[in-house]
């Protein structure tokens, strides 16, 4: 008898630059997501702390490090506190839409103003239109585009214009938040990536789906200090996901306040 799919084999990349913490180096261990059992195979590894890039399943494996965690909210248990209510009447004219993971020229155009905004020193400011085609349409698991857009002009009905984006993955315990990107200097609404992310919490809770993946963050990093305003909240550790608060970790209360 053959088994139902083949154990992966994992890579190791060679060590680079960090792009968290100055001075360090990091290294990945990654393996091919590929053929039938593929949505599987990334939904095992995405419970042990794997994120999914195109076919690729990654998660850092740094010899000195081990500051990047993987987070993920408790979705079925999250409830809006004020500020989150604000911020979804603020937006709630958006039409939201998930859409099938092709690439268009108005996505790639928000994309490059955010990254030259919010990331203008980072290594996806190089990337071209085919890279970032081959971001969203490489996918061998169930992907979305959740675009949002403002309203629709009325004179002539076309769609309004796109403010924001995400690459999202559908997984069999929750939502996979790959990448989202937004308008960086939308000075009526404020807060676009926050929407973004209550907007997935929201969604997840009317799919039945408990968690929402976010990634990794890095204690000491500012640049992830967001992902920890939502609660509950769960990392991964060594005795597998714990909750945890921001209160309990230095510094991090007042940098929430900051950001």
């Amino acid at each position: 008898m053959s088994a139902a799919f083949r154990f992966p084999r994992f890579f190791m990349t060679n060590a680079g630059p960090c792009p968290y913490l100055p001075g360090r180096t990091e290294r990945k261990v990654f393996t091919e997501l590929a053929g039938e059992h593929a949505s599987e195979l990334n939904d095992a590894l995405g419970r042990i702390g794997f994120r999914r890039s195109q076919n690729v399943a990654y998660r850092p494996s740094c010899t000195d490090c081990n500051a990047c965690v993987s987070v993920r909210i408790v979705a079925d248990e999250f409830r809006l506190n004020a500020t989150q209510r604000r911020l979804v009447r603020r937006n709630s004219d958006l039409v939201v839409r998930a859409c099938k993971p092709w690439s268009t020229d108005e996505q790639f155009a928000l994309l490059q103003r955010y990254l030259s905004a919010r990331h203008p020193n980072g290594g996806m400011t190089e990337m071209d239109e085919i890279d970032f085609a081959d971001m969203v349409e490489q996918t061998p698991v169930e992907t979305y585009v959740v675009e949002y857009r403002e309203p629709a002009n009325s004179e002539d009905g076309r769609p309004g214009r796109l403010i924001g984006a995400c690459l999202t993955d559908k997984q069999g315990d929750g939502l996979s938040m790959i990448y989202s990107f937004f308008d960086p200097d939308h000075a009526d609404r404020p807060g676009l990536g926050s929407f973004i992310i209550v907007d997935h919490i929201l969604r997840a809770q009317r799919a039945g789906l408990p968690y929402v993946y976010l990634g990794y963050w890095v204690e000491n990093s500012d640049r992830m200090n967001y992902k920890v305003r939502y609660q509950p909240i769960e990392r991964l550790g060594r005795a597998g996901w714990e909750r945890f608060e921001p209160s309990l970790i230095p510094g991090a209360e007042k940098k929430l306040v900051q950001s």
